[in-house]
């Protein structure tokens, strides 16, 4: 009778490497990440829940499509690739903008323009660095060896669970800058900060 899954040593090392690649990869700075926190820092934690939530549903829907060979298909489409490339620039060009301009926290009312869930889900699926890190985890965690090798729907599960963990975290790092905010010198240096880094962190993902 064969040992049970939950009691091998090797299941378990196999799903801490996962956590930890994951960790590292895709939870380190690109476009996704910092946009999170610049949104977190420019419009507050309680408004930056509904376009964190777009990321996290945009990122796991890329997840799935790189889980079931689809990125393949489309990269094969030499026309396509830059089309696609194209349009994530100016989608994030387009974002860094609304961020560096976005008015101290004091000073906004209740109409002013915030990132929606649908902004969020956009840049998360046009987003070049997701696909390539989350093709890199994925590809390594089928690549082990051994008789506990992680399951498909395991590995989905666990990603996706690090993806709302990731951003999460890195959109609670940005609100921490919110409290600043409120003075309009601090505001527009911050929101410029992290506009030219979310501009930067895409330009390393597309050309990086």
């Amino acid at each position: 009778m064969s040992e049970p899954l939950l009691s091998q040593p090797d299941f378990w090392r196999q799903l801490l490497a996962l956590v930890l690649a994951a960790t590292v990869v895709m939870g380190s700075p690109g476009p996704a990440t910092i946009s999170v926190t610049a949104v977190g820092a420019a419009f507050g934690l309680r408004h930056s829940l509904r376009y964190t939530c777009g990321i996290i549903l945009g990122t796991i829907a890329v997840l799935l499509v790189v889980a079931t060979g689809v990125v393949a298909v489309l990269t094969s489409m030499p026309k396509l690739a830059p089309l696609l490339l194209l349009a994530s620039a100016a989608y994030i060009l387009y974002l860094a903008f609304k961020i560096a301009t976005a008015p101290p926290l004091a000073a906004r009312d209740a109409e002013a323009s915030r990132p929606t869930w649908l902004a969020g889900f956009l840049l998360a699926v046009a987003n070049p660095k997701a696909y390539v890190a989350i093709a890199a985890v994925f590809a390594g965690a089928s690549s082990k060896q051994g008789g506990a090798e992680l399951g498909l729907w395991l590995k989905l599960a666990v990603l996706a669970v690090m993806i709302v963990i990731i951003h999460a975290v890195w959109l609670l790092a940005g609100a921490a800058f919110a409290r600043f905010l409120r003075r309009p010198m601090a505001s527009r240096i911050i929101n410029l900060v992290f506009a030219a880094t979310l501009v930067l962190t895409t330009a390393l993902a597309v050309f990086g």
